[in-house]
C-alpha cells in the first residue's frame, strides 16, 4: 500500500503524508479502499489513469470532498477468500465437509482470539515492526533506523543495499544500491544522506514517513503486548469473568475507540452473580489514558513495562509528534454475515503409461464482514486450527 501511496504521490507531485486513509491494506490481496488526497484535482487524477493501470492499480468513483480521512475511521472490512486443497489435519478420521462445517459454525457462534495478526508485525524473521516502536518509545533515534535497516538472511539486491549500509553508514552508496520500488527505504536514506546519521539526523529521516507510518510502528509495539496480554488472561482466568476484569457497557461496540467511562471494573458481587459474559471484557492497549485491571492481569502489565524499560514512559514521543493514548479491545469477536460454499475441483494427472486419473480436490469460498481492526488472517487459523 506503501509502495501505491509513493508511485502516486511521485505521479501527482505531491508527498505521501498529503494522502490519508482509514486503514492499511494487506500486501497479499487483491484490495481497495477510500483515499484522500490532498492539492489534487479530480481531473489531475483522472489524466494519469494510464500510468497507474500499468502498476495494476485502478483509480475509481474519483471526487471532491470537504475532509481528510484519520485511521480507525472504518466499520470494518469485508472478505472474500477461496481456501485450496482441503484436507483434514492429521489423526483426524471425521468426514472432511462436515469438520469444515463445525469449525465454521463453532466461529460463527463462539466468535475468535481477537489477536492482532502477523501482518501487524512484519513477515521478517530477524527484526519485527514491534521492536522499532519499543525504540521510538524510549526515544532510541539511532537503533530504530539500525533496526529498520537491517537485512534478512537473503541474498537480493535490498538485503544487500541494507547490509552495506549497517557496515559503512554510507547514505548515499546505499541509496545507489537501494531498488527504486523500496520507497520508504529510499526517503528514509535520501533523509539520512542530508542530515547524517546522528541522534537529530535520525529524528530528522523518521520525519520522511507521514505520521500514519511513524505512529504505526509504536502501535505494532502496543498490539504485540495486548496479544501476550490476552494469552495470558485466558490463561489465567478462563472464560470467567472476574473481580478485577475490565468490561464494555456499551452495546453493539464495533471498534476500540469507546470512552473510559464505557469501560467498568468488575466487582466480587458482580464475579459472584456472573453479571457479565466473556465477550464483553477487554483489555487494554498501552497508551497514556487508559486504566488496567485490578487483577493478576494488571499486576502482569506492570511487569511487562519494567521489562521493557517503559515503567516511566508517558507514551508521547514529542521529538516525533507521537501521542499515543491507547484504547481498549475486545477479547472475543465473532465475523458478520458468513457465508460458504465448498467446491469439489477436478485435477486431471498424467500418470505413466498414459493412464489419467481424477483426483477431486476441495475448496472452500468463505465470506465475511469483520469490525474494524480485526484480523481475517486470525479468523481463519481459528477455523482451520493451522498457522500460516
Amino acid at each position: 500500500m506503501f509502495e501505491a501511496v509513493g508511485f502516486l504521490a511521485m505521479k501527482l507531485g505531491v508527498i505521501p503524508s498529503d494522502f490519508s486513509y482509514a486503514g492499511l491494506k494487506d500486501k497479499k490481496a487483491v484490495t481497495y479502499q477510500a483515499m484522500v488526497v490532498r492539492k489534487v484535482t479530480p481531473e489531475r487524477l483522472k489524466n494519469i489513469e494510464k500510468e497507474i493501470e500499468k502498476k495494476r492499480m485502478n483509480v475509481f468513483n474519483i471526487r471532491s470532498i470537504d475532509d481528510s480521512l484519520r485511521l480507525g475511521q472504518l466499520k470494518g472490512n469485508h472478505f472474500d477468500i477461496v481456501i485450496r486443497n482441503l484436507k483434514n489435519q492429521i489423526n483426524d478420521s471425521a468426514n472432511l465437509k462436515d469438520r469444515i462445517l463445525e469449525a465454521i459454525e463453532n466461529v460463527k457462534n463462539k466468535g475468535f482470539v481477537n489477536y492482532y495478526g502477523p501482518q501487524r508485525f512484519g513477515m521478517g524473521r530477524k527484526v519485527h515492526t514491534d521492536q522499532i516502536g519499543l525504540a521510538l518509545l524510549k526515544s532510541e533515534m539511532v537503533e530504530a533506523v539500525k533496526l529498520f535497516l537491517t537485512p534478512e538472511d537473503l541474498d537480493d539486491p535490498v538485503n544487500r543495499a541494507k547490509k552495506y549500509f549497517l557496515q559503512t553508514e554510507d547514505a548515499k552508496g546505499t541509496l545507489s544500491l537501494m531498488p527504486e520500488f523500496k520507497v520508504r527505504e529510499r526517503a528514509l536514506l535520501e533523509s539520512l544522506h542530508r542530515f547524517g546519521m546522528t541522534e537529530e539526523g535520525c529524528i530528522q529521516a523518521w520525519f520522511s514517513f507521514p505520521h500514519s507510518m511513524r505512529i504505526f510502528y509504536v502501535h505494532a509495539y502496543s498490539s504485540k503486548i495486548w496479544n501476550e496480554a490476552v494469552s495470558y488472561r485466558l490463561g489465567t482466568y478462563g472464560s470467567r469473568v472476574v473481580e478485577g476484569d475490565l468490561v464494555c457497557l456499551g452495546e453493539d461496540v464495533d471498534d476500540e475507540h469507546f470512552p473510559n467511562n464505557k469501560v467498568h471494573l468488575v466487582t466480587e458481587e458482580e464475579e459472584s452473580a456472573n453479571t457479565y459474559a466473556i465477550h464483553q471484557v477487554v483489555l487494554p492497549v498501552l497508551g497514556y489514558n487508559i486504566q488496567y485491571p485490578k487483577n493478576k492481569v494488571g499486576q502482569w502489565y506492570q511487569e511487562i513495562l519494567s521489562r521493557d524499560g517503559l515503567q516511566t514512559c508517558r507514551f508521547k514521543v514529542p521529538t516525533l509528534k507521537l501521542n499515543v493514548p491507547g484504547c481498549y479491545r475486545q477479547i472475543l469477536k465473532c465475523p458478520h454475515n458468513v457465508s460458504y460454499q465448498l467446491k469439489e475441483e477436478r485435477d486431471t494427472d498424467v500418470k505413466m503409461e498414459g493412464s489419467h486419473i481424477d483426483e477431486a480436490t476441495l475448496s472452500l469460498l468463505i465470506s465475511f464482514d469483520l469490525d474494524a481492526s480485526c484480523y481475517a488472517t486470525v479468523c481463519l487459523r481459528e477455523i482451520m486450527k493451522h498457522d500460516f
